[in-house]
């Protein structure tokens, strides 16, 4: 590991944050790209626009969403609410639609703190949120019956002040409910106004023939919009099987934790501090001291591309992942108001083909260690 390296990216991070944060965007709501000279200037692209899905199941969506989880579960602290609505509103000032949450996020905090954000907002965003859980909590077990899916979606409702879901996800496929009955109910729901549009979240659909196949028998009941599940430079799981049958079948991918939780950004090391009653980090191997400075040599490659071309080392981890393929669109968590416009600048760099190809080559021979989850983990809510 390279401690100078380190010491320099973050002092460099730091200095950016602090010229960020010198506009304060407490005040701001949802406005037009041309509303302002200077603000097209000094914000990332508001161009950006990928498709989730095909034909009538499909969605126009930002390059990048907002995970909007940390905000209120799972990572340690919980910020000030009024920051977090702020921080939701300057994502939509640049032009990110996609906010995603769920109702096991608290259970049911996170899609109200979301609510009442986006309440004023409502038409400009897409909403994504999640059923899948006895009560909304994982630590009880998975339930996906239909009468669950059906009490899941108008709780969500309430909670987030609206009259309809874009994209509903099953959080984890139960293996007690057929495909068939979870696809049916969703569809149903669909015909009623309620549901937009189907998702599936993760599971081990890379190495298992029954979650492909799962995939599969959904699609045919309901036509699933996009597939979302952990993809980044330290978890290319994904690259094996499941990309090429969403390109088959004209599914978007979406990525939850392109950024490794923080650990690829560089901003928690071997000697960060975890609240163990509101931080999965904690649990997960990757995260164990001695597997983070392990890991660390994927940083330096980053950070020895960014520094020539005017990238941080997550912007470089994003940009890579958008040239992926095109119906990539990941979703990005930050409380912080200058990782928000740190990350969104990522959508704007283009690879050369040599750049991209020596990049991946350089990132692929890097071995990591440490699995993503411990074993029956991911029962447990995903984490952006």
């Amino acid at each position: 590991m390279k401690n100078n390296n380190r010491r320099d990216f973050l002092k460099t991070g730091a200095m950016a944050g602090v010229v960020l944060l010198t506009t304060s965007p407490l005040g701001a709501m949802a406005k037009s790209c041309s509303n302002s000279t200077n603000e097209k200037n000094d914000s990332p692209s508001k161009t950006k626009r990928r498709t989730l899905g095909t034909g009538n199941n499909s969605i126009e969506v930002s390059a990048l969403g907002l995970g909007c989880m940390g905000m209120s579960y799972h990572r340690s602290f919980i910020p000030n609410k009024k920051a977090m609505m702020a921080l939701i509103h300057r994502a939509v000032d640049l032009d990110v639609n996609l906010l995603d949450t769920a109702e096991a996020y608290g259970p049911f905090v996170n899609e109200q703190l979301l609510g009442e954000a986006i309440e004023p907002i409502r038409k400009d965003v897409i909403i994504c949120t999640k059923f899948g859980f006895k009560e909304g909590k994982p630590e009880i077990g998975l339930d996906s019956n239909p009468k669950r899916i059906r009490q899941v979606v108008e709780n969500s409702l309430k909670s987030l002040r609206t009259d309809y879901i874009d994209l509903l996800y099953q959080h984890r496929i139960d293996p007690k409910v057929p495909m068939e009955d979870v696809a049916g109910t969703v569809k149903d729901l669909i015909a009623e106004g309620k549901v937009k549009h189907f998702g599936l979240s993760e599971r081990d659909f890379n190495t298992s023939k029954d979650g492909l196949d799962a995939i599969r028998k959904a699609h045919t009941i309901q036509p699933v919009t996009a597939i979302q599940s952990e993809y980044s430079v330290m978890t290319r799981n994904p690259e094996n099987r499941i990309l090429s049958l969403c390109e088959e079948l004209g599914i978007g991918f979406v990525p939850y934790s392109p950024l490794s939780r923080g650990l690829i950004t560089g901003y928690i090391n071997e000697r960060t501090k975890y609240n163990p009653n509101n931080d999965n980090r904690i649990s997960l191997p990757r995260y164990e001291p001695k597997n983070i400075i392990a890991n660390w040599s994927i940083i330096d490659v980053l950070k020895e591309f960014g520094d020539h071309r005017g990238l941080t080392v997550a912007q470089v981890a994003l940009a890579w992942l958008l040239a992926q393929k095109p119906f990539i669109v990941p979703v990005v968590g930050t409380t912080k108001l200058a990782h928000l416009s740190e990350n969104m600048w990522s959508a704007d760099y283009e690879f050369t083909t040599g750049e991209l190809v020596k990049l991946t080559e350089d990132l692929s021979k890097i071995q990591i260690v440490g699995e993503r989850y411990t074993t029956g983990y991911p029962q447990s809510p995903s984490s952006k």
